[in-house]
């Protein structure tokens, strides 16, 4: 009875904090390693190391799962009241918040295990990248411009993986790192275009309500720079045919996209959000696919 007792206690614990991680949900850990793959295909030329794209790889999955439980951690007065996020373990009191931040501590470490096998230029930055992970759920008390502050936090993976493969952060980086965060700036709009009512209820800031009934017309505009910022890597890059192609789908993806958001219906808005795991596949694909045609 009581081993019964334990095997039950331990496989509830173990759903719970998959749930908190939000490993069902593994959208958030795709949108996060596209960009990542981006940096490590064009630093390396097409031939990542294959112990950084391992450890890359491993890093996006815990890092997002942190960042999802320290995101709950900094949120549990409001999920509450949050019809999407109410049922969220914290907020639903299946996790106390101390318990939630041993987990938050114990991912971070594995995470840092793992920058430890790369060089010091990039241990140094996952420092930054620690920061920012663990600040961004605050941001959303004090400025209108979290999701700004999630692009911040999400590109940082690009100068990381330039840093792992080359040892240096050349001029390409940061054309590179300021389309990932545009980028994210504006799948995180529409994500929180879902949220808008209950935010404005309870006081939350978000992108979405700074921009009030200019949303989609910022939005389209942001789209259209990060699709010229990806171009500008392109030429900067010398890539080829296949490349622009990916950039083609992805355009075709930022159009679609804009037609699901157009009457800001919530689950249009968060189907658009969704989509964003195609465009970054389909840059991927174009990244992959010139280097290996070559």
């Amino acid at each position: 009875m009581a081993l019964s007792l334990i095997k039950h206690r331990l496989l509830d614990r173990a759903k719970q904090y998959s749930l908190l991680a939000r490993l069902d949900r593994p959208i958030g850990i795709l949108i996060l390693l596209w960009p990542a793959l981006w940096a490590l295909w064009v630093a390396s030329d097409g031939k990542p190391d294959a112990l950084i794209l391992t450890v890359f790889c491993l890093g996006v999955v815990f890092m997002r799962s942190a960042g999802c439980i320290i995101n709950d951690y900094a949120d549990r007065d409001f999920d509450p009241h949050v019809e999407r996020t109410k049922l969220r373990p914290i907020a639903a009191g299946k996790v106390a918040p101390k318990e939630a931040l041993v987990v938050f501590v114990v991912l971070c470490l594995c995470a840092f295990g793992l920058v430890l096998l790369l060089n010091i230029y990039t241990i140094l930055l996952s420092f930054v990248a620690a920061f920012l992970a663990a600040s961004y759920p605050f941001t959303k008390r004090y400025t209108q411009l979290p999701q700004a502050y999630l692009g911040i936090a999400f590109g940082w993976a690009v100068p990381m993986a330039f840093a792992a493969q080359q040892n240096q952060l050349p001029a390409v980086t940061w054309i590179l790192y300021l389309a990932v965060m545009l980028w994210a700036l504006v799948y995180d709009t529409m994500y929180a275009m879902v949220d808008k009512d209950d935010d404005l209820k309870i006081g939350v800031k978000s992108t979405a309500i700074l921009f009030g009934d200019y949303d989609r017309h910022i939005m389209a505009v942001l789209q259209l720079i990060i699709l010229g910022l990806l171009v500008t890597v392109g030429i900067m890059q010398q890539l080829g045919w296949a490349y622009y192609l990916g950039l083609s789908v992805a355009a075709g993806l930022s159009i679609y996209q804009q037609k699901l958001i157009f009457h800001r219906d919530k689950k249009q808005c968060f189907q658009a959000f969704l989509n964003n795991n195609w465009f970054g596949l389909a840059v991927f694909m174009g990244i992959f696919l010139d280097f290996w045609v070559r």
